[in-house]
């Protein structure tokens, strides 16, 4: 074998070891999900090969679309909204793991401060939206007013209704400027989130997850369910309807969120020049100066 065939070979190996570790990356993800699971597995009709198959596949799409609308300067903004613990964070760390930071971007705002309270409501959202090849997942958005700020009395009837009122035609406008929105609603039943809860709770890893406002809504879940419904009655519009996402199973609802996603933006495989890296340069002046053991971060693995 020539050295040229040698090295190749080498690459190839190399190749294989990062898909293997991309493979470890999602199964550390799937098995900090299952790991307090009563059952011990993922409780997912889906067999965890199939699920892993299916969800390389659609990444690699993604990869696709990334480059479709940073070739066409698209703007895209997903909404993510669904009760507690409904999944909604797992679907977004597998939508953006094998994409660009730059261009997919996830914004999931604090609480308002006391400036932005006396904003026009939307105003903080506004400045988050999307430009011309992005993508901005919303991690909860200006939704929040006709869930959690309806239900715990954050907001007064006034606001409550001028949002009802006013959020078809800012939604209208949004679509008139050129973005791509879409809006998913994560669905989950009631002892469905009880047992994630009770996982939380258990879990010394995870009561981070867990805030006094998560607690409390599990008491207003009648209030809640009632708000979810006034929502999608007077805001589903034509323009940009919302899309339902069955969640109590975490693994099908991820891989049938992002098959519905990917479906809703046309677009095609970009064809790329091939990628040639240049020799490095070598100066025979440059000596490279050692770096003090004390430098380095003690090799305990």
């Amino acid at each position: 074998m020539t050295s040229k065939h040698q090295e190749m070979a080498e690459w190839y190996q190399r190749a294989q070891e990062e898909i293997l570790d991309s493979m470890d990356e999602e199964l550390e993800m799937e098995l900090d999900d299952d790991r307090l699971s009563p059952d011990g597995g993922s409780g997912s009709v889906i067999p965890r090969n199939v699920y892993f198959k299916e969800l390389f596949r659609l990444q690699g799409e993604l990869v696709k679309l990334q480059d479709w609308v940073v070739e066409n300067k698209l703007k895209v903004a997903v909404l993510f909204e669904g009760r507690d613990s409904a999944g909604k964070g797992g679907a977004i760390k597998r939508i953006t793991q094998r994409l660009n930071p730059r261009v997919c971007k996830v914004v999931a705002l604090t609480a308002p401060s006391e400036r932005e309270k006396t904003q026009w409501y939307f105003q903080r959202y506004v400045s988050n939206l999307p430009a011309g090849g992005e993508i901005v997942l919303f991690d909860r958005s200006w939704y929040n007013r006709s869930g959690v700020e309806k239900v715990m009395g954050f907001c007064t009837d006034a606001e409550y209704e001028e949002f009802l009122r006013t959020v078809p035609e800012f939604e209208r406008m949004i679509i008139r400027s050129g973005i791509i929105l879409i809006k998913y609603w994560f669905s989950i039943s009631d002892d469905e989130q009880y047992s994630r809860f009770m996982m939380r709770i258990h879990d010394p890893l995870k009561q981070w997850k867990l805030s006094p406002m998560d607690l409390d809504a599990r008491r207003h879940w009648e209030a809640y369910t009632k708000a979810k419904e006034t929502m999608l009655e007077r805001t589903n519009i034509p323009e940009a309807p919302w899309w339902v996402v069955a969640a109590n199973d975490k693994k099908k609802a991820r891989l049938n969120c992002i098959s519905h996603l990917l479906n809703q933006i046309p677009y095609q495989e970009i064809d790329h020049p091939e990628i040639t890296l240049p020799e490095r340069v070598h100066n025979p002046d440059y000596l490279r100066g050692p770096v003090p053991k004390n430098m380095y971060v003690p090799e305990i693995y």
